[in-house]
């Protein structure tokens, strides 16, 4: 089995790096949350505690 220069272990890891953080990258920026809207906002109780030390 040939050998490979260690110029090309470099350029496997430039590859697959630069694929790891494009994949990461545009995972990231295609996520666009959707804002809350009345109905979510509705749905959240806030209790108030009256504390009686």
């Amino acid at each position: 089995m040939p050998q490979m220069a260690p110029i090309y272990w470099f350029f496997l890891f430039l590859i697959f790096s630069t694929t790891l953080l494009m994949f990461n990258f545009i995972n990231y920026y295609c996520f666009l949350p959707s804002p809350p809207t009345a109905e979510h906002k509705q749905s959240i109780n806030q209790k108030s505690f009256s504390w009686k030390w």
